[in-house]
């Protein structure tokens, strides 16, 4: 039997309330790309991610999607429907073969009752969550395309060992999915990361997209945020 204790989410919960609740869970498998929630679902149980990754999307009527973020070992989504009761407002696909614990809105609500930190903790990560579309939402409300990929190059990458003041992205992002986080088109991206190559802000290996100027990919995208105040 799993232990909900093993996620962060409930690790603030008793023994006795981790034997109780987590005989109430089940777990499920999916293989990569396997849709794991549709939008407009009517479930609202909330599915913890024992192992593997997915990825939300929100797709709109002309085909287009806009990835809104991705989850990993021992994080949690499907929470927003377990509170509120209405159907899911995104899709929530495999990336790849991912075990998931699927919490039923009956057993969510009575551990957030039963349990105060675990609510507290909740709080904790929405307002994280929170936070993070507030700052997305005035990328897209100020930022023209080229300084949005800047930042999600910068959001996504990671410090490059041994190499100090660069950072990479592995490994190496596609450009289709570039733009699907920024909301733009592919040609956008791939414009622009060419012009950073030539640029030598950007370089390209095989393990990953190399930001080798961070000074400059920063100034560049203070400078839009400053045109965007003017």
């Amino acid at each position: 039997m799993v232990s909900l204790k093993s996620f962060s989410l409930f690790e603030t919960l008793t023994d006795e309330q981790d034997q109780r609740f987590s005989a109430m869970v089940r777990s499920g498998d999916y293989g990569a790309n396997e849709l794991v929630l549709d939008f407009d679902d009517s479930s609202h149980s909330v599915f913890l991610i024992q192992a593997g990754r997915v990825r939300v999307i929100l797709r709109i009527a002309t085909g287009r999607e806009v990835i809104l973020g991705e989850f990993a070992d021992g994080e949690f989504f499907g929470e927003l429907a377990a509170i509120d009761g209405t159907t899911r407002s995104a899709n929530v696909t495999a990336l790849t073969r991912t075990r998931v614990i699927t919490v039923p809105q009956s057993v969510f609500l009575a551990i957030l009752r039963d349990s105060p930190d675990v609510a507290l903790q909740l709080m904790r990560s929405m307002s994280i969550l929170i936070r993070s579309l507030n700052t997305r939402l005035a990328e897209h409300a100020f930022l023209p395309a080229k300084y949005r990929l800047y930042s999600e190059l910068i959001r996504l990458s990671r410090p490059r060992k041994g190499h100090d003041g660069q950072r990479i992205v592995s490994p190496p992002p596609i450009q289709l999915e570039l733009a699907e986080r920024i909301g733009c088109r592919r040609e956008v991206v791939s414009r622009e990361i060419a012009k950073m190559e030539r640029e030598n802000i950007v370089e390209r290996s095989r393990g990953g997209l190399i930001l080798a100027d961070m000074n400059e990919l920063n100034r560049r995208l203070s400078e839009g945020w400053n045109a965007g105040s003017d």
